[in-house]
């Protein structure tokens, strides 16, 4: 899960979503320039190139979405999504493929002195790829090639390997696994690899190796790569192909279909002030215990107004609210671009530890975020008035319920999966908060836990990193025998030490 604020990334316009994945509108340039000033923080981010494989995968694959939507920078690599883009209303500049992006930030790198790592593939297709990479770069400084034995995700040294890249501290990170084991892996241990930035590559290795041939330039141009590649592997991605494209573009007739009706084709009236739409008071000060921000949405969150009010919106969810309402009484119609802005904010919340409550959201909104599968991203309330009082409800709960004269407690019960981290994350927030004011050590009791997936042991990480950041002892106690499996087959039994 994403904790790191990447630095302001260039962009061509407003993000947009394609049947729930949130794509930056960036070219490659726009690319090179916020990956170098990424490396610049030393603090590590993931970038994901996603294509049509990506985005099928994504409608049925929540802890997917959820990392897409944590990725610190999403581009568009493939031609039918630039193509789905202009659809919705909001071309994508260009597509931007990881098999281009690679051998450019690989001159770039021995431009600037920076260190590359390459992870996954089969050895000698690493090897042959590093070789290659060599001659053709001379200068460049290449860390290091790992290609572990080929294991599901569950059953990988993660440990070993991250301790490994930490060892040579490259300023880049290529992995490839394949998607989604490839984001799944950067996912759990982007945080712990300390790289600053990691980039799932796929078959890219295959590619600077010689191992496989990139389609000709006017089949790339064209959208018709995957033909190519189809014919060079037709028994391993025939029935990938045929799933993907029958999948894809199914969705994306309907989310076209939801999205285009009430499209404005001109631009609304902009000022250099924010529009009186886009934000309401809140009818009621909150307590001092928990404040809310609230954001009114328009009637229409289309690509004209996103570009109205988008600024206004970021600017207002940086304040010190402790949570975000976004009032959605008058809003008829979001189109993708809209709903990318939605996302946006999401994001942003997530990453600053706010929960984010969308109020009476009407039946055509709905219809869409179920669509798009993004209906579980978003806490909802029937009006703005149920959202305030959940928001401040669950800083009451937190901040009341804990004995600060003793070790403050926190119990885990059910299923602790990347559907529920957002709620855990919260909790365990201000937990944390309230041991940073008293200088109490933390409990985080595991017995009742049922069900602990990757995103659960992630989110175990992440916290038991945050506290140590802030200087408080955290530890999980009366792990069930479900956590101690999990924690074992990934080797992070350490997460239990004291």
């Amino acid at each position: 899960m994403n904790t790191t604020n990447a630095p302001s990334t260039p962009r061509s316009g407003p993000s947009l979503s394609i049947l729930g994945v949130p794509f930056d509108n960036v070219t490659t340039s726009q690319t090179l320039e916020a990956i170098a000033g990424m490396i610049a923080t030393r603090k590590p981010h993931y970038i994901a190139t996603a294509n049509v494989d990506f985005t099928a995968l994504a409608l049925c694959d929540e802890e997917l979405r959820r990392i897409l939507l944590d990725a610190h920078l999403v581009v568009c690599d493939g031609m039918p999504l630039v193509w789905a883009s202009r659809w919705l209303g909001n071309a994508l500049p260009e597509r931007v493929a990881g098999s281009d992006l690679v051998p450019k930030l690989l001159e770039v790198a021995e431009q600037k002195s920076w260190s590359v790592f390459f992870l996954g593939g089969q050895k000698e297709v690493a090897e042959m790829a590093v070789q290659k990479v060599r001659e053709k770069h001379p200068s460049l400084r290449i860390a290091g090639v790992l290609s572990p034995p080929f294991k599901p995700l569950h059953e990988m040294d993660h440990a070993a390997i991250c301790a490994q890249i930490r060892s040579t501290n490259p300023d880049l990170l290529f992995v490839s696994f394949g998607c989604p084991k490839q984001e799944k892996w950067i996912a759990m241990n982007y945080l712990r690899a300390a790289v600053p930035v990691t980039i799932g590559v796929g078959a890219t290795i295959d590619f600077l190796a010689g191992h496989m041939k990139r389609a000709p330039r006017w089949m790339q141009m064209t959208g018709l790569e995957w033909l190519y590649r189809l014919l060079q592997e037709p028994r391993r991605l025939f029935k990938r192909y045929a799933t993907d494209f029958v999948v894809f573009g199914y969705t994306i007739v309907k989310q076209w279909r939801l999205t285009s009706g009430g499209r404005r084709t001109s631009q609304p009236n902009v000022t250099s002030t924010p529009p009186e739409s886009a934000t309401v008071p809140a009818k009621a000060p909150a307590p001092p215990t928990s404040s809310v921000a609230e954001i009114r949405c328009p009637d229409r969150l289309d690509a004209a107004e996103v570009r109205a009010v988008e600024q206004h919106w970021m600017s207002t969810i940086e304040g010190p609210e402790e949570g975000v309402i976004i009032d959605c009484t008058a809003a008829q119609f979001i189109d993708s671009t809209g709903l990318g802005l939605l996302m946006r904010v999401q994001k942003r919340c997530r990453q600053s530890g706010k929960q984010l409550v969308l109020a009476a959201v009407s039946p055509a909104v709905v219809k869409l975020l179920q669509m798009t599968r993004l209906s579980t991203l978003f806490a909802q309330s029937p009006t703005p008035e149920e959202a305030r009082n959940k928001i401040i409800n669950a800083g009451l709960t937190i901040s009341h319920s804990i004995p600060m004269a003793e070790p403050l407690h926190l119990d885990w019960s059910g299923a602790v999966t990347t559907s529920g981290a957002d709620s855990l994350w919260r909790g365990a927030l201000g937990v944390i908060q309230n041991a940073a004011d008293s200088r109490n050590p933390v409990v985080i009791d595991l017995h009742g836990v049922q069900v602990m997936d990757s995103g659960g042991l992630g989110l175990m990480a992440r916290i038991k990193d945050h506290a140590t950041s802030r200087q408080i002892s955290l530890r999980f106690t009366n792990a069930s025998p479900v956590v101690h499996e999990s924690l074992r087959h990934e080797h992070m039994e350490h997460l239990l030490a004291s």
